[in-house]
């Protein structure tokens, strides 16, 4: 025979979480605890009902009740990043300089800038990850570079206008007879 359920001290505090949870996960670990003692579902079915293991029905039940008691604190992810080494603040001050310069008719070159926010994390980092960050603050690329900063479009006009004209040479190849 199976062991009845525990955790009806919290069934008042399930009851209305389950009817203002803002998340799935409240939701769920609400349900976790609703199910079996309201309508006497097996942790099994509760199980299936709620689309995750016996194992994870089980984890959620003791869960909900670790935060109603106060052990644990509920999860919340507002304002983190995964894998962050620098707050966003720290961020902005490190591109500061360059978003200006941006801003006032210059390009951001991500290579250099790269090379120091590598400096200032003391790691090696992807230059995706740059990019990212350039993102995250706001920095936008408006127009796509015509012309290489290092360019001289006068020597490529007079080049232009001296090189030889395109021979007819593979226009006659291909109509040539086979042999």
């Amino acid at each position: 025979m199976a062991r009845p359920a525990g955790g009806s001290e919290y069934l008042d505090a399930a009851m209305t979480k389950a009817a203002f949870a803002t998340t799935v996960d409240e939701l769920r670990m609400a349900q976790a605890l609703l199910l079996p003692l309201k309508f006497g579902l097996s942790l099994d079915d509760t199980g299936i009902a709620l689309g995750i293991s016996k194992s994870w029905t089980l984890r959620l039940r003791k869960r909900f009740g670790r935060i109603q008691s106060g052990e644990e604190q509920p999860k919340t992810r507002k304002g983190h990043r995964n894998r962050a080494r620098m707050t966003f603040e720290a961020e902005a001050a490190l591109l500061a300089p360059h978003i200006e310069q941006a801003k006032q008719g210059g390009v951001i070159i991500v290579p250099p800038l790269k090379v120091q926010i590598e400096a200032a994390l003391g790691r090696p980092m992807a230059l995706s990850t740059v990019y990212a960050m350039l993102h995250r603050h706001g920095w936008r690329k408006l127009a796509p570079d015509k012309r290489h900063p290092q360019s001289d479009p006068v020597a490529q006009e007079e080049w232009e206008k001296n090189s030889p004209k395109k021979s007819n040479k593979h226009k006659n190849a291909s109509t040539a007879p086979r042999r």
